[in-house]
């Protein structure tokens, strides 16, 4: 287990000319570059987290979010760079891969797969894992009951992983990563393959746990998810940072305010022919993604009135989303695992 008394390096200065203390990040990752033989998966990253923050990570599948989440755990050591941590209350810097076991002892990980222990109920999974980070047998089991009822999880304390639902395994998973009271959690897709409402719960719960004070740093593949948690979000790309910013000023820098939808026989003419050339005149760019044609938009009220005169087809009008921001910087061109 982690050896309090191991030698830490001390947190080099955060004051300003006008001796003004700046705030302290709670991570620094600076250059990180991972090579796997010729492909590079991660490539000169950097990015901090703020306490208190959430942090999203999207990319397409092989964008290296895994990857970069994994050097972050010291499960892969970078061939380049430095993944910094500066723990509110002790004022030390802790470098991965080198302080790992006392990183290791404020992080709560949940990764994209269940690692849940089969042979043990809810309760008895909390208390094996407490272990682990060295905590008396006596202040794991007082902690046990709130962990349950964080996860809506009490009725089932007695019952084994195989018993629950999705949601409920990922709820478990989430409390297991708390039993330590760490102050940054890892969530390395944590609501994949959930339905609509367990995803929600679960949204639900991690709000709770930001407004708590804890910091998160989140991949996901969900653009609503993103939006919804996240404070700032990275855009990565084969490896590398593309983009860095609040969701709602990211769309705001690189779309158009307006998206009009058209899909229906007869919409995919919209795009290309010369026919309809005065139509895509009202549009800053138009786009199109299987049956269905994109036109963005300062103003969408001339399209609309324009596309009136095809009864035919369906339209859609709504506000740039993040979604639209993800698929114009990576593409709409699918991408089998990396």
């Amino acid at each position: 287990m982690m050896n309090p008394a191991a030698p830490r390096e001390q947190a080099p200065s955060t004051r300003l000319g006008n001796n003004k203390r700046m705030s302290q990040p709670l991570v620094s990752i600076q250059g990180l570059t991972k090579r796997y033989g010729g492909a590079v998966a991660v490539n000169d990253l950097s990015f901090e987290i703020a306490p208190g923050e959430c942090l999203g990570v999207i990319g397409p599948n092989g964008a290296g979010k895994t990857t970069t989440i994994r050097m972050c755990l010291g499960q892969v050591v970078p061939d380049e760079g430095e993944v910094s941590y500066f723990f509110q209350g002790d004022g030390a810097r802790l470098r991965m891969p080198q302080d790992a076991l006392a990183i290791k002892a404020k992080l709560g990980v949940v990764s994209q797969f269940d690692t849940l222990d089969p042979d043990f109920n809810c309760a008895e999974n909390l208390q094996v894992y407490g272990r682990y980070f060295g905590l008396a047998p006596a202040h794991i089991r007082s902690r046990v009951p709130g962990l349950l009822e964080f996860a809506s999880l009490s009725h089932k304390a007695a019952s084994k992983p195989a018993e629950l639902s999705g949601g409920m395994r990922r709820r478990l998973s989430l409390a297991r990563a708390l039993v330590n009271d760490p102050q940054l959690l890892l969530l390395d897709e944590p609501t994949t393959g959930l339905d609509p409402q367990a995803r929600h719960l679960m949204w639900e719960r991690l709000q709770l746990l930001l407004q708590q004070g804890k910091s998160i740093l989140l991949t996901t593949h969900f653009m609503d998810e993103a939006e919804r948690l996240c404070s700032r979000l990275l855009v990565l790309d084969h490896g590398k940072k593309i983009a860095e910013g609040k969701p709602r000023e990211l769309i705001a820098q690189h779309l158009d305010p307006d998206v009009v939808e058209v899909y229906g026989t007869g919409a995919l003419a919209l795009a290309g022919s010369a026919e309809h050339a005065a139509l895509r005149a009202l549009a800053a760019r138009v786009e199109v993604s299987g049956e269905t044609v994109f036109f963005y938009t300062q103003d969408a009220r001339p399209l609309l009135d324009k596309l009136t005169a095809h009864g035919h087809l369906r339209t859609l009008h709504r506000p740039a989303n993040l979604e639209d921001l993800f698929l114009k910087l990576t593409g709409r061109q699918i991408r089998e695992d990396a």
